[in-house]
């Protein structure tokens, strides 16, 4: 009875054995890595690009957007006779020079802004 359980035991192991190497050689058809993941979104980008049809530009697009050019009003000119009078008036002005006089032989007084301190001609003590 002792053979046979060691005949029993060494075939589980055997079956055992043959069935772990298929488990672990079993492949899948998506293999979760980063590097497949990142193929499968830049073919889901290049798909819908390619699939992206633009909307065709017409020429009433921009109506709501964009101001009508209009050309500005030409500015009003000034009155010729007003600059003519003032004219006359700034030719007819006396010419105002600082520090001459009107009255003939007057001097110009002279001020003084400088005001100076006081000297102390003690020497101070220290």
């Amino acid at each position: 009875m002792l053979a046979q359980s060691i005949r029993a035991s060494r075939q589980t192991l055997v079956r055992v054995a043959r069935q772990q190497p298929a488990l672990l050689s079993r492949r899948t058809f998506i293999i979760p890595t980063a590097a497949r993941q990142v193929d499968l979104v830049q073919d889901l980008y290049l798909r819908e690009l390619k699939a992206y049809k633009p909307t065709p530009v017409q020429a009433g697009d921009s109506d709501g957007h964009v101001q009508k050019f209009a050309v500005p009003k030409a500015p009003a000119s000034p009155e010729e006779t007003d600059i003519a009078s003032e004219l006359k008036s700034y030719e007819t002005q006396q010419v105002e020079l600082e520090g001459a006089t009107t009255e003939d032989g007057a001097a110009p007084v002279e001020e003084d802004w400088f005001e100076e301190e006081p000297e102390d001609d003690a020497p101070a003590a220290h």
